[in-house]
């Protein structure tokens, strides 16, 4: 699955990190692969609006590059392993083709 984020200088976080030097926070890069990882979840699910997913951990995550404002981010999701109450998936995200950063997540799937 992918979804994209384009990156506005607007943004309110851009204010603190850094003045002068606008730096997207790293945990907001990986919170946006954590939420296209949600849907691809969800959207694989029977019954969807039924469950819920909850994180239960970020494993090797490292940041190539900075992302900055203009840049266009798109998340790419992939599941790894689905079990009937868990799962593992692994994200990558790009600008412009080039890798920014990658992790791995671990979910738990439980009833609404």
């Amino acid at each position: 699955m992918i979804g994209i984020k384009n990156v506005s200088v607007n943004e309110p976080f851009f204010r603190g990190h850094f003045p002068g030097h606008p730096i997207m926070p790293g945990v907001l890069i990986v919170e946006s692969m954590a939420q296209v990882g949600a849907i691809l979840l969800l959207d694989s699910l029977e019954n969807p609006e039924q469950k819920l997913a909850y994180f239960m951990g970020v494993d090797k995550v490292r940041f190539r590059k900075p992302v900055i404002p203009g840049d266009q981010l798109q998340v790419e999701i992939e599941l790894v392993r689905q079990r009937p109450s868990s799962c593992k998936m692994k994200g990558c995200a790009y600008v412009e083709g080039e890798l920014v950063c990658e992790a791995e997540f671990m979910c738990a799937i439980v009833d609404r």
